[in-house]
């Protein structure tokens, strides 16, 4: 038992803070050692789906300005998995492309160990909102800035290493990727919006036929 929770300390805890303080290290060790597991990347994403669920309805009232009743927990979850998918799905054909060397389970791999720091600092900082008052808020923001600082690093220098990128190559694959994410999307749109409006005419010809006969 002692040795099973060790291992899901070191998989949850240990190595993605190693990877923090140590991407370079801990990103090679990700890719050629296979440290990273998909099964954890997976649960992070989950997290920081749920992270978002749970800051709708208990940040603390003094910064909180949504109406819990609103809350579509369906809708937060899918709204986490189409940015992850969108994401991974971009960045992997643009640096296809590129000639990137890392595959889309890596990518994801990475995406998911990326918002580590988010899991790690957003749910303990959201409880602790509810106690700070107006003035100690700038903490909860600081803390929540850091979070996600920490996780766009991570992000960065995930992909700089897995694909074996320079500096200005990983800004510019960045860059490429929220042009497929945007294209994607439109095509999406497009999509559905061919797919309603086919419905509709299908109904509305069915509605003339019921009409008649």
């Amino acid at each position: 038992m002692k040795t099973k929770w060790a291992s899901i300390r070191n998989d949850y805890l240990s190595f993605p803070k190693y990877v923090l303080f140590h991407p370079f290290d801990g990103y090679d060790d990700l890719k050629r050692y296979k440290k990273g597991k998909m099964s954890v990347a997976i649960v992070f994403i989950l997290l920081y789906a749920f992270l978002r669920i749970f800051t709708y309805q208990y940040e603390g009232i003094l910064i909180n300005d949504r109406n819990p009743i609103m809350l579509n927990s369906l809708e937060e979850i899918f709204s986490v998995i189409l940015l992850i998918s969108l994401f991974t799905v971009g960045n992997w054909s643009v640096t296809t492309l590129m000639e990137g060397k890392g595959s889309y389970r890596e990518i994801l791999i990475v995406t998911g160990y990326a918002l580590f720091p988010l899991v790690l600092i957003g749910y303990p900082a959201v409880i602790i909102s509810n106690f700070l008052t107006l003035e100690e808020m700038a903490f909860y923001t600081l803390a929540m800035g850091i979070a996600y600082a920490a996780t766009g690093w991570m992000l960065f220098m995930g992909i700089l290493n897995i694909h074996n990128y320079g500096l200005f190559k990983t800004l510019f694959a960045f860059i490429l990727t929220f042009v497929a994410m945007a294209v994607m999307m439109f095509i999406g749109l497009l999509f559905f919006d061919l797919i309603q409006q086919f419905i509709s005419f299908i109904a509305s010809i069915i509605d003339e036929l019921s009409l008649r006969y």
